[in-house]
């Protein structure tokens, strides 16, 4: 929200600085994000004064130029070399003195230098409007009238002032200070001082009079709605002053009607709407919800189709505007506009939230009434605005105010307690002082005791309904920075169970994104038809399509369609992984089960100059999948060739009888659902049991080895049913001391072999944590490892 320092002071006398008023916004609740210095024009004439020109001599070296002295109340007369036409002794002119940075309408700013003119000293320069930005004329330097003082600056002569804008942060339940009046009162509060509202004692209606008559069928939707008609307006740009203040806080100015509509709402928080009058048919305007389904063109000619909850200011025929959110093509003010219909109303928060939201609209009238207004300012708001049209448009209030106001909003009745407004803000304030801060926001003390006060909570302050609610506004207006941090803390430790879920989670997927992968969160929600196990599917009792019928039973199918989704965008190469959960009905209970879930897809890096495309393959996956479980410090597992529907082909890491992790291609079937012909491959880690593994690990620190590990290579033939699981189980089952580590660095199958038979070739690591080895006790268990291989897998040791 822009708030104007300017602007501001229009309600509150202050003497402090823009950045003073800063700090103290800000420690009484209102955070400003941003303090921006606005200048009515660029440069706001810095550097330039009020001269006048003593000589003028014609230039001895130009025909069009003319060498002038020029008093500007220095030391001694400048001389300035000048090619207007118009310039002669006698002038008061405007001077921009060496150092200046003139800034033009056109071209970039320059600095004015002493330099040399055709053999002519110059030391400034005599100025035209549109070289300083205030016109555009360039016809010849501006004359001042004969009386301006000379040395003054410049920018004391044109009385332009410079404005401060603040930005600040507001809190969705400080709706009270979203206009200047409303930060004003904050101020006031802080201060101890009044308010200085805009006078309305000038306005004068006839009485009786029904240019319009005003019809709210939905007193819910609108409690309040005032109104009156003003005739015979010329509509036309605003005045200076006008569009002064709106541009300052980001406002285009239209015509004089909008932008006094605008001015008010930022002035003092109400939204207005000006209506041609002429444009009312059967001069009748009736609040009311229309039709479901009723076309309706807003301002922005987009035809929208209404709901019958959305609340609409109609006439006799049609909807023309949408209450308290956006107005209808045709119903404004224009530039025919002779008669205006002003509405001042006061709209339920929920039913503006809630057609605001279903249409996508938000404008600076939905952002107010959404959070709530004060229904009590409508008038005086209506008012207000009405002097103003009256005095900038020429003309005449037409009617009596039309108020209809069937139940009045009343105050809020709150009680509090000294006792428990000291308890919430943790420190003991004088009564005295409490009460002082709650008179100065404007809260009533309707009883009190030397305990307990009850308070009447005027209208504006629509968040404040609690003893709790009172507390925070005495605290805001206090200051938190007033309140002492205690010297002890009193605090106790909270035991968590390690590993920790969070934290574990986080950095896994810091790896994972570390390693190109970008995490997904699909929809819980999915097809009936993905569900392989039906009798296990949890339905949903009333669903919002076919296609959200049921909670998933896996992450597979809902990533496949965002990988789907990518494919048809030109997206081909996909790294994912998702943190997500299954729904299960088992034996008439429901269990959820934490999963993650990684899928690969396209190629393993982006086209590159130096290298060929390369298709991501099983393999990149299970280095994915490795790396996962090795970041989690686990490496005692067993694997095992998949078995199962969901993959074409994988492999599955487990501990017993449960499964880590199964990995591997999607097969045909599940690709064909989602419209997918690229290969993808996906891994499926059982999160729980993860975390159940690394709860039981054991952090075990060893020193660094003090002797040298030894490799020995074997090549061997075995039958194609051997795998290399099995050759490394019957290893370490020979020397668990020695041998620290198996790995396959080779396998052939061809042609070449017998039939039925692949060549394996292993390298084996020994180390002894006590001493060298020897090359007897190397050869010893290598031996052994030759004869338990050939023994049990039948291996044929090649030599």
């Amino acid at each position: 929200m822009k708030i104007s320092y300017n602007w501001l002071k229009q309600f509150i006398k202050t003497d402090k600085t823009p950045q003073e008023l800063s700090l103290i916004l800000t420690d009484i609740g209102l955070e400003v994000e941003s303090l921006e210095t606005v200048q009515p024009v660029v440069g706001g004439l810095e550097g330039l004064v009020v001269g006048h020109v003593l000589t003028c001599v014609q230039h001895p070296n130009a025909d069009r130029l003319r060498v002038t002295t020029v008093d500007v109340a220095g030391a001694e007369p400048l001389q300035i070399v000048c090619g207007a036409p118009n310039v002669s002794a006698g002038q008061k002119v405007v001077v921009a003195v060496v150092g200046t940075t003139v800034h033009p309408n056109e071209g970039e700013p320059f600095k004015i230098n002493k330099s040399k003119i055709r053999g002519e000293a110059s030391e400034g320069m005599i100025c035209a409007e549109d070289e300083i930005g205030l016109g555009a004329s360039h016809a010849g330097i501006m004359v001042l009238p004969e009386e301006t003082l000379v040395g003054i600056p410049a920018k004391q002569y044109f009385k332009l002032e410079d404005d401060y804008l603040y930005e600040i942060g507001l809190t969705p339940n400080r709706a009270d200070a979203a206009s200047h009046l409303g930060v004003a009162r904050d101020l006031a509060a802080y201060f101890r001082t009044q308010i200085q509202l805009p006078d309305i004692s000038l306005f004068q209606a006839p009485e009786n009079a029904d240019l319009v008559k005003v019809e709210v069928e939905d007193t819910l939707a609108c409690p309040r709605y005032s109104s009156l008609s003003i005739t015979g307006v010329t509509v036309a740009p605003s005045p200076e002053w006008l569009q002064d203040k709106l541009k300052v806080i980001g406002i285009r100015p239209v015509n004089n009607i909008v932008d006094i509509t605008n001015y008010v709402l930022h002035d003092l928080g109400q939204p207005l709407h000006a209506f041609d009058a002429d444009q009312i048919k059967g001069n009748v305007i009736k609040v009311k919800k229309c039709a479901e389904g009723t076309p309706f063109i807003t301002l922005d000619g987009v035809e929208r189709k209404l709901s019958a909850e959305d609340l609409m200011i109609c006439d006799a025929e049609k909807p023309l505007c949408i209450a308290g959110v956006f107005g209808g093509q045709g119903s404004g003010v224009s530039g025919s506009t002779v008669n205006v219909f002003l509405e001042s109303a006061y709209f339920n928060s929920v039913s503006v939230r809630k057609t605001s939201k279903r249409f996508a609209l938000k404008t600076d009238a939905s952002f107010r009434f959404e959070r709530g207004t004060d229904p009590e300012i409508t008038v005086y708001a209506l008012k207000r605005a009405a002097l103003l049209i009256q005095e900038i448009a020429g003309g005449t209030i037409a009617s009596a105010v039309s108020d209809i106001y069937p139940q009045e909003i009343k105050p809020f009745n709150v009680d509090v307690t000294y006792a428990n407004i000291n308890k919430l803000i943790g420190a003991q304030i004088p009564s005295e002082e409490i009460k002082s801060i709650i008179t100065a926001l404007g809260i009533t003390v309707a009883t009190e005791t030397t305990e307990r006060l009850q308070l009447r909570v005027p209208s504006f302050k629509v968040d404040v309904t609690r003893e709790c609610d009172i507390t925070e506004e005495v605290l805001r207006i206090y200051g938190y920075n007033n309140i002492e941090i205690p010297s002890k803390i009193n605090a106790s430790l909270s035991y968590i169970a390690k590993p920790n879920k969070e934290q574990t989670q986080h950095f896994v997927a810091d790896m994972l994104s570390a390693n190109g992968y970008l995490e997904i969160l699909c929809n819980s929600l999915t097809k009936g038809a993905y569900s392989k196990k039906p009798e296990e599917a949890v339905q949903i009792l009333n669903p919002l399509s076919s296609d959200l019928n049921v909670m998933r039973q896996e992450l597979l199918m809902p990533a496949l369609e965002s990988v789907a989704y990518n494919l048809n965008r030109k997206s081909a190469d996909i790294k994912f992984y998702e943190f997500g959960k299954t729904y299960h009905l088992i034996n008439e209970k429901y269990v959820e089960r934490p999963r993650l879930l990684l899928v690969l897809s396209g190629a393993v890096q982006s086209e590159q100059w130096n290298q060929k495309i390369s298709p991501v393959s099983f393999y990149n996956l299970k280095s994915a999948v490795d790396a996962v479980i090795g970041r989690m410090g686990i490496s005692n597992y067993q694997s095992e060739e998949l078995s199962d529907e969901n993959f074409a082909f994988g492999l599955k890491y487990f501990r017993g009888d449960k499964a880590i992790v199964s990995f591997g291609a999607v097969n045909a079937a599940d690709k064909k659902k989602a419209d997918i012909d690229k290969d993808v491959y996906y891994a499926d880690f059982d999160w729980d049991l993860l975390l159940d593994i690394v709860r039981k690990n054991k952090i075990i620190n060893k020193e660094i080895p003090k002797f040298p590990a030894v490799r020995r290579d074997l090549s061997m033939l075995v039958d194609t049913a051997v795998t290399f699981d099995d050759l490394k189980t019957i290893a370490f089952k020979t020397d668990k001391k020695l041998i620290r580590s198996v790995q396959v660095f080779d396998v052939y199958v061809g042609d070449k072999l017998p039939e039925g038979k692949k060549s394996y070739a292993l390298n084996f690591t020994l180390q002894d944590d006590e001493q060298t080895l020897t090359d007897k006790q190397i050869d010893s268990v290598m031996q052994k490892i030759i004869y338990n291989l050939a023994q049990t897998a039948k291996a044929e040791v090649r030599k």
